[in-house]
């Protein structure tokens, strides 16, 4: 029988979270859309409002395959295009 310590050597995050920001006003918000039901409308919807709201231009909306990590493309163009993506949802 094998056993396994749970508190063994856990993996470093391989990158670290931007700082936040402490205004939306003038951003450029994107969105990183996984493909799944509704996950576009309801991220659409919360960026348009946010948006709105700050004054900021009309949000980027790209796809992504949910079942794949996001191709470093797509990455790229976020990070050229856009200051703060709103992205996740789940069945």
């Amino acid at each position: 029988m094998l056993m396994y310590r749970p508190d063994g050597q856990v993996a470093q995050p391989a990158r670290k979270l931007a700082p936040g920001r402490r205004s939306l006003a003038g951003a450029r918000i994107g969105v990183l859309d996984n493909g799944k039901p509704n996950a576009g409308l309801l991220m659409l919807t919360v960026a348009n409002q946010l948006a709105q709201r700050a004054g900021a231009p009309v949000p980027l909306h790209l796809v992504k395959n949910a079942a794949k990590p996001c191709p470093e493309d797509v990455l790229d163009h976020l990070r050229s295009e856009v200051d703060v993506v709103l992205t996740g949802s789940a069945d």
